[in-house]
């Protein structure tokens, strides 16, 4: 797979047509300024609806990527399906905000928190739900850009129950997950580009693949996702299940694939049996 100019282009449009064919179907999707002119359109409707847009918050405490993606999945896993329609439709619009989740918990309801307290999230709600937490926090910065690391492969929880890293001890397994036996578990990789990419840029774009993955079935469930970092992801040429692309903004007029979900092996689950 290449991952050329109108290849992501392609993709970014698709995910707009899927997400939001009430648009899709008046707009010119074709080129960079059509996909451009089609989000104009989307944040001038969003514009006009205040406090109706359906929206999660997150409140970032500590962050550590590999626990990171383990809540994510099982947060994501968690939302019941009128909700995550809702949240679809606008694109799994998230909030991430800086603070104490352990120091807020008696004055906010959270939908989860981690298991460790590291962050917490509410919703998906309408804006005004959580507009009283959006006042008294800021915006979580996340302005250092990330580095390289050794892969880390981390086991998707069912929703409700904690996840582990590889390395961690066992100990009991989780009971039967919600929708156990619809398939087997796979074994993904999970590239995240990191050239000239900040914690903040990362938790917006690995957020969308991650959520949207659990929402459509590509991730479930007891796979293992094997996180591997690279520049760019340009230069893979391994077959993708799911692409994260948004815009550039250190290349005007140009896409960039954030990262991606690997096909599982020829096997089909790439686990142990």
């Amino acid at each position: 797979m290449t991952l050329s100019p109108t290849f992501l282009l392609s993709v970014a449009a698709d995910r707009l047509r899927t997400t939001r064919p009430d648009l899709a179907a008046d707009l010119d999707l074709t080129s960079l300024e059509g996909l451009r002119g089609a989000q104009a359109v989307l944040a001038d409707r969003e514009a006009a609806e205040p406090g109706d847009r359906t929206v999660v918050v997150a409140v970032v405490g500590d962050f550590d990527l590999p626990r990171w993606v383990v809540d994510t999945c099982r947060f994501a896993l968690a939302v019941p399906a009128e909700r995550a329609g809702a949240w679809r439709h606008a694109f799994t619009r998230t909030v991430y905000l800086a603070g104490r989740p352990d120091s807020l918990r008696k004055r906010f309801a959270f939908d989860h928190v981690a298991e460790d307290g590291s962050i917490a999230w509410s919703g998906p709600a309408p804006e005004a739900d959580t507009e009283s937490l959006r006042r008294l926090l800021k915006t979580f910065s996340g302005v250092r850009e990330l580095t390289a690391w050794a892969p880390v492969t981390v086991t998707v929880p069912e929703a409700g129950a904690p996840g582990r890293t590889e390395g961690e001890p066992h100990g009991d397994p989780p009971p039967a997950p919600r929708g156990a036996g619809t398939r087997r578990p796979l074994a993904r990789d999970l590239y995240i580009a990191t050239a000239r990419v900040t914690v903040a840029d990362a938790l917006v774009q690995v957020n969308h693949l991650l959520v949207e993955s659990a929402m459509d079935g590509t991730v479930g469930p007891g796979d293992r996702l094997t996180l591997r970092s690279v520049p760019r992801l340009t230069g893979l040429s391994v077959p993708l299940a799911a692409l994260r692309v948004d815009t550039d903004p250190h290349r005007p007029g140009e896409l960039r694939a954030y990262a991606g979900l690997t096909e599982p092996p020829e096997d089909g689950s790439g686990l142990p049996g």
